[in-house]
Parts: C-alpha cells; structure tokens; sequence
C-alpha cells in the first residue's frame, strides 16, 4: 500500500512538471528554434564553396554614369572660380585631353636669362653705366670734430683721437703712496668711466693726478678705454 502511494504522487509530479523546449528541433526545422536552419546544409555549402564545388556570391560593379551639369551645378562651379584664382576647375571627365605642360625655360626671368640681357647691352655698356653712376657720387671728406659752444669742458673724444698709446702704458710720474685707496675711493664717486675722464681732465690731467684716479700714469682715468673712439674712426 505504501508504495502503491508513492508511485501514485511521483506520477503527478511529472504531470506538473513545465516543458523543457528542444533546441533540437529548432536546429532541424529553420522555422523554429534561433534561426540558424539546418547547421549541417551549412557545412556543406561552406565546404563545397571551400574546395572550389560551388562559386561564391560577390556583388557585381556598381554602375558609374556621367551626367552632364546642370544650371545650377554650373553656376556654383563658375562662382568657386571666381572666388579663387579666378581660372576654371579642371573638369576631370576621362573624354578631356591632358593638360599641356610648361617648360621651365618658358618661364625664366628675363634678368636670369643671359640671351635677353645679351640682347639688350653687352659688357662695354655694362662698364660705361657703372662708371656714369660712379660719377654721380658725392664724397664727403672728413672733418675736424666741432668744439662744444662756451668752451666748455674738455673733450674725451677728442682727446682719445689725439692719442695713440695703449690702456696701461706708463707715460706720467704717479705717487704710490695709498694709490689703491685713493684709486677705489675716487672712481666710486663717478657713475661712469666717461664721467670719471671728464674730472681727470678738468684737474689738470694727464699730467696732473690730483685725487689718484690714474694710478698706472697711463693717462686714462677709472678703466676708461679710448678704443671705442678709435675704432669709429678707423683706426
């Protein structure tokens, strides 16, 4: 009896149990299932396109066809040229002939191109129009500096065109007595060399050193250098 009962409820367990769907049938039949069709035409049809049983399907050429341009197309076409070089877009139809190429030679400057300048004056003329220009020049000798008006201070420039010795070159007598002090004390009052030169000259240099400011006795105060002024005249 006891397993009469057990038989009986296993069997309505299966009757409520949901249905499992086959997954083969949709593989059999291409109407059912994921859609794939028959898996096993496909390995077929591959294999066959494979070892060369069956052509592939490759799309044909797309057809190209030239269609002349209309109004409209041809008037934006005319304004794009306008508004660039003003020369007309190359129509690149394949019925158009290529275009004409430019030899270089067509191009040169006619001042590169010896054969022009050759026709238009030859050496002798050359020299004789160099010569008539040379002839136009104005030649401005050099003069004397100015001197300053109210006679003034002396002047540095002219004193480093009058002499000739270089920076260094002992030419006058100097005390050594605290000359570095008395050096170093006298050219931090000046806030240039030029300055510097100006009150050497004022006191009575380059014969004369009244605050040491020409230790050396080369005649030029606090490292002041007349080489700049020499240079500017040439020499």
């Amino acid at each position: 009896m006891r397993f009469l009962m057990l038989s009986v409820a296993a069997v309505g367990l299966l009757a409520c149990a949901p249905q499992v769907p086959d997954s083969a049938a949709g593989v059999a039949d291409p109407g059912r299932g994921v859609g794939f069709g028959d898996y096993d035409n496909y390995q077929a049809q591959r294999e066959a396109q494979l070892n060369g049983d069956a052509p592939l399907s490759v799309p044909g050429p797309v057809d190209v066809q030239a269609t002349p341009l209309d109004a409209d197309d041809k008037q934006a076409a005319d304004l794009a040229a306008s508004n660039n070089s003003g020369v007309a877009p190359l129509d690149a139809s394949p019925g158009n002939p290529a275009p004409a190429l430019v030899s270089n030679s067509d191009g040169i400057s006619g001042e590169n191109d010896f054969d022009a300048v050759s026709a238009q004056r030859d050496i002798k003329a050359d020299a004789a129009l160099i010569a008539q220009n040379r002839a136009q020049y104005t030649v401005i000798e050099p003069t004397e500096l100015p001197k300053r008006p109210g006679g003034g201070g002396p002047n540095i420039v002219e004193y480093a065109l009058r002499t000739d010795n270089p920076v260094g070159t002992s030419l006058y007598k100097r005390s050594s007595f605290r000359a570095e002090a008395k050096y170093a004390r006298a050219c931090a009052a000046f806030a240039s060399a030029d300055l510097a030169q100006e009150e050497f000259l004022t006191l009575g240099g380059p014969q004369k050193d009244r605050k040491g400011m020409d230790p050396d006795g080369d005649g030029f105060a606090c490292d002041w250098n007349p080489a700049p002024f020499r240079a500017a005249r040439g020499g």
